[in-house]
Parts: C-alpha cells; sequence; structure tokens
C-alpha cells in the first residue's frame, strides 16, 4: 500500500511556537502531537474512504487506452471472422450448385439417353 506523505516543516512549526511565547520543550511536544495528529487522520481517511483504490485522471486515461485498443484488436478479429465465413459460405453454395448441376445432368442423360 502507497503511503502518502503531508509536507509538514517541523523546524518552522517549532519556530513559530517560540515565536509567540512556547518554551523550546512545549513546542517541541506540540510539534510531535501535531505530527502524529495528522499521521492518524492520514490513516483514518485512508481506511475509511479507501483512498488506495481511488482512480486518478490518469489511471482513467491509461484504462481508456487500454480499452480502445483492445476493442480495435476485436474489430479487426471480427471482421477477419467474418470474411473468412463469408468465404466458406461462397465455396460450400457453389460446391451445393454444382453438385445439384451434376446429379440434374445425370438424371437428364439417363433418362433421354443424351445430354
Amino acid at each position: 500500500m502507497p503511503m502518502t506523505t503531508v509536507t509538514f516543516d517541523t523546524h518552522d512549526f517549532v519556530k513559530k511556537l517560540k515565536g509567540v511565547g512556547f518554551s523550546e520543550e512545549q513546542a517541541e511536544v506540540l510539534t510531535d502531537l501535531q505530527k502524529a495528529t495528522v499521521s492518524n487522520t492520514l490513516e483514518q481517511a485512508r481506511h475509511d474512504y479507501e483512498l488506495d483504490d481511488l482512480a486518478t485522471k490518469r489511471d482513467l486515461k491509461e484504462l481508456e487506452a487500454l480499452l480502445r485498443r483492445d476493442t480495435k484488436e476485436l474489430e479487426l478479429k471480427v471482421a477477419k471472422d467474418i470474411a473468412e465465413s463469408k468465404a466458406d459460405l461462397i465455396r460450400w453454395v457453389v460446391g451445393v450448385g454444382l453438385l445439384q448441376i451434376t446429379i440434374i445432368a445425370g438424371l437428364l442423360f439417363r433418362l433421354t439417353g443424351k445430354i
């Protein structure tokens, strides 16, 4: 599970606390508590909202490109299959037609003795 990081400048935070009258020790304790709170809040949000499972615009664009490629491949395969089926059907119809002509010619020859 990738970790999301939150930028938190602890040095600047301590400096600002000391600037408004906090002692060094108070500023550092409050900074540590703030870091823990931010970390816990982020972890809770990740858990509650399943943040690691959210799709980004980039994820969606990659999926769209993949689907377009797969769709194009399927279209080409279907077109090829249709062309092959059409060719098979034509061969079958021509073969049946020739067989019918042969049978009819044979029957006529037998009935009349000549063609």
